[in-house]
């Protein structure tokens, strides 16, 4: 029971938002893996393109960030690398 109070109670614990973010950012990375069963002419090439630079941009910052949030980084390598594999089919695609 210590554990779990002391998880609960943590500074990165569920009742923050350094738990719930990354939580709700891998609803991203669910969403990027369903559109892989989507044509390519479906998915948007710009939108795709931003999701990129957002998670580039994001891995960054959870790296830098103190303490560093590791969950949230997971988080978006996860997204960059769904996102890159949609740019690549939708860059196919489109010649």
């Amino acid at each position: 029971m210590s554990n779990f109070r002391a998880f609960w109670n943590s500074p990165m614990g569920p009742k923050t938002t350094q738990f719930w973010g990354p939580i709700a950012n891998f609803g991203f990375v669910a969403a990027g893996l369903i559109d892989t069963q989507k044509p390519p002419a479906m998915v948007s090439g710009n939108m795709t393109a931003a999701m990129c630079v957002y998670a580039a941009l994001f891995m960054r910052f959870s790296w830098m960030v103190r303490p560093r949030n590791y969950m949230i980084l997971a988080g978006h390598v996860c997204n960059e690398t769904v996102q890159l594999y949609q740019l690549s089919r939708v860059v196919k695609a489109h010649g």
